[in-house]
């Protein structure tokens, strides 16, 4: 028979009758599924309920038990329930970031320009990126009979998949079990809370099955470290040439050069100093620089939100006799402007 068969009730009942036996291994009755769900049953409707979910084929009875378990159908169902709710909720995340790039794109560019205009000195701005570092959800999945695919999902719905290959295949039990695992221990940890002896108590508990367990921690890991090229729009970088101490065409060529590289104006917008609020304005004079090619300039930065972990930073560069008191304001100006604006677009989506 088709799933269409079960209602909403059947459902929340099948539901908790496996993710109770899941958790403990044990038959479970209608006494305990009173009190697991949110139905305000009384246990005679539930084993009424339970009576027709065994008629189904969805839930057994051992012969030694007044409880029931999942029968495979029953794990069929809750499997491709389970998969279709993360599948959707993976996807949506990936299409709303897919959608606000291009949107994305366009406001900073333009935050770039008018941050140039404003203050008649080169700026520079990045895309947002994951700066947190705690796990949403792990979701395990079975590609063929030699593989597993593993989605972690961070902070800032940051999605990292990765292929596992295993010695045999899992059946559906397995995998439940190694998805609760995961979830229930990791769900909401920062990177520095797994600790070893979290590790260990994950392998112990997985068994045989240990080596899975690794993989997707390198998963993890591998999604909080990993170095995406960030992108950097700038504006304005000709603006230094109004200003005589930069205006030197061996100095002005090799600023225009870092302007265009790029790669030294990331490591620039992505530096904060040991100790510094992150959430600050930071002010690189001179030798502070840590591009060697800005030793005349100074460079102010800030930071703005885009929440869930995800930030990014603004900067100006300009001469060391910059009108600091204008460049402060007007960071400050757009950065709560962006802060505002883009808390609204996550909320909107």
């Amino acid at each position: 028979m088709a799933d269409t068969e079960l209602d909403e009730r059947k459902v929340k009942i099948l539901n908790a009758i496996i993710k109770n036996y899941l958790e403990t291994g044990e038959p479970v009755g209608s006494r305990t599924i009173s009190k697991y769900t949110d139905l305000n049953l009384s246990s005679a409707t539930i084993r009424n309920e339970m009576s027709d979910l065994e008629d189904l084929g969805y839930i057994v009875q051992p012969h030694t038990s007044a409880g029931r378990i999942p029968s495979d159908k029953g794990y069929r169902f809750y499997v491709n329930n389970l998969i279709a709710e993360k599948d959707k909720e993976v996807s949506n995340m990936q299409e709303w970031m897919i959608e606000k790039t291009e949107k994305m794109e366009s406001l900073l560019k333009n935050v770039a320009k008018v941050l140039a205009t404003n203050t008649q000195y080169a700026t520079m701005i990045t895309a947002p990126s994951v700066v947190s570092n705690k796990l949403k959800f792990i979701q395990l999945s079975a590609v063929d009979e030699k593989q597993v695919l593993s989605v972690v999902v961070m902070d800032g719905n940051i999605v990292k998949n990765k292929i596992i290959n295993v010695d045999k295949p899992l059946d559906n039990e397995t995998m439940l079990k190694l998805n609760m695992l995961l979830n229930t221990n990791l769900n909401g940890l920062a990177i520095d809370q797994i600790n070893l002896a979290l590790i260990t108590k994950l392998k112990e508990q997985a068994g045989i099955h240990d080596e899975i367990i690794s993989q997707v921690l390198e998963s993890v890991a591998e999604t909080i470290t990993e170095d995406d090229d960030l992108q950097v729009y700038t504006s304005g970088a000709t603006n230094i040439f109004k200003y005589p101490e930069l205006s030197d065409s061996k100095k002005a060529s090799e600023l225009l050069d870092t302007f265009e590289e790029k790669q030294s104006l990331v490591e620039l917008l992505s530096d904060k100093s040991a100790g510094a609020d992150e959430n600050a304005i930071q002010v690189y004079i001179g030798d502070e620089s840590p591009i060697s090619t800005m030793k005349d300039c100074s460079i102010v930065t800030a930071t703005y939100e885009l929440g869930d972990g995800v930030k990014g930073t603004i900067g100006i560069v300009g001469p060391k006799r910059m009108d600091y008191e204008n460049v402060v304001d007007n960071i400050k100006s757009l950065k709560g402007q962006l802060d505002k604006l883009l808390k609204n677009e996550g909320k909107d989506s």
